[in-house]
């Protein structure tokens, strides 16, 4: 039986260790903390085909740059002497332009819905405790700018053949009775779904461990060995671990790992934070976007709600900005002014690196430096999305069969 070491256990690794495990692999995870909480945890637990603009976008460097001094605004990089964050935005800057967005479209709505259906089977057929809802997402907007920019979105979304429609103020409040909301109007998704990340997670891993996945907890990969372009074992600081096939899934940590292999992945870890608040009295029936404060609120489980955003490419060993924090509350009040959320403890927050590859498309395949490699990373804001397909894609890339999409936009020697 061949072995399967996967690196890394946030969704992207654990679907691929399901279906690999499925296929009848031996299957070990490991992962660098006790799988109890990644970026995997934290989201917004947004399912969204309707997200097929990548991060690189034309407007955004400079947006970026306006918001570098505003210690609460949505988007902010840390200066710093640092030879790959500068490789890293300089081909981030230089792609960023209207025919990456227009050619990134097709691949990132293709392995959306691939990847929503799968959460839709594991939802009927195994079944896992997902809080799993389909219904749909509203982006709402305030300024002229932003009503353009919705228009254009529309148009886009069903030339891809996604459920996308513009509403006026006058729907949006039909949809959400008794909000009150200070909007123009919005954008509903009805392609889009979303899930409680959190018992989601414990469910996978419960389900996991039921069918004989082998998981190493709290173990750092610290090497590699390596025969004629093979992996042989993977060096963790709790033993070597033997390998037929590996998966570097290892989110924002996949870059330095990939550098003691010869591989050649810009990345950054792009942090994010969210509140989450049980039995908030003002519940919504719809997932938001807010597209002038860059906030998503999400109604999951039931009697919870959750507050996320902000993009701040800083050093994974920095402590969490509580301006940020004090941002997306900011941000949620100027669409909602009724809505009360108290300023959280450091402790109450949850924050998480994205793993933002230069271009915002992920790393998913083999590559010609390991042969018994496959890389799926670099998924930046849509991980969770993306992260059921993915493991899909993964499952029939090591069993050598034909993929469910074509996967040339996210190679991961094209930096090669």
């Amino acid at each position: 039986m061949k072995k399967v070491v996967v690196i890394g256990g946030g969704i992207v690794g654990l679907s691929s260790a399901l279906y690999l495990k499925r296929s009848g692999f031996d299957v070990t995870v490991i992962d660098k903390g006790d799988f109890s909480d990644n970026c995997s945890y934290g989201n917004a637990g947004y399912v969204c085909p309707s997200h097929f603009v990548p991060l690189a976008t034309p407007g955004i460097v400079q947006q970026g740059l306006k918001w570098m001094w505003n210690s609460r605004s949505p988007f902010y990089v840390e200066p710093r002497l640092s030879w790959s964050l500068f490789e890293w935005g300089w081909r981030f800057m230089r792609v960023a332009s209207p025919e990456h967005v227009a050619n990134s479209a097709v691949p990132l709505r293709d392995i959306a819905l691939i990847s929503q259906r799968a959460y839709e089977s594991w939802h009927k057929e195994i079944p896992l405790d997902m809080a799993y809802m389909h219904k749909g997402l509203l982006e709402l907007f305030q300024t002229d700018e932003k009503e353009a920019y919705a228009e254009n979105l529309v148009k886009k979304s069903k030339v891809l053949g996604l459920d996308a429609q513009l509403l006026t103020k006058e729907q949006i409040l039909q949809l959400e009775p008794g909000i009150e909301m200070d909007v123009r109007g919005g954008v509903f998704f009805g392609c889009d779904a979303h899930l409680y990340p959190p018992k989601m997670m414990r469910s996978l891993l419960q389900h996991l461990t039921d069918i004989g996945v082998s998981f190493i907890p709290n173990a750092e990969v610290i090497g590699f060995k390596k025969e004629h372009a093979l992996i042989k074992d993977v060096r963790t600081t709790k033993g070597n671990v033997e390998a037929n096939e590996v998966i570097l899934a290892a989110g924002a940590w996949s870059g330095e790992l990939s550098k003691q292999l010869g591989l050649k992945l810009p990345m950054v870890g792009g942090r994010g934070y969210s509140i989450t608040i049980e039995d908030y009295p003002q519940m919504m029936n719809y997932p938001a976007i807010l597209m002038e404060s860059r906030v998503a609120i999400t109604p999951m489980d039931e009697n919870k709600m959750r507050f996320g955003g902000t993009m701040e490419i800083t050093r994974t060993n920095r402590p969490p900005r509580m301006k940020r924090v004090e941002g997306i509350i900011r941000g949620v009040q100027r669409f909602f002014p009724k809505f009360e959320i108290p300023m959280p403890k450091p402790e109450e927050v949850w924050y998480g690196f994205r793993p933002c590859s230069a271009d915002g498309l992920p790393y998913i395949g083999r590559t010609a430096a390991c042969k018994n490699l496959v890389v799926a990373t670099g998924h930046a804001m849509i991980g969770l999305s993306l992260g059921a397909g993915t493991g899909q894609l993964v499952a029939e890339i090591i069993q050598g069969e034909p993929t469910s999409m074509d996967l040339s936009s996210f190679s991961p020697d094209r930096y090669a």
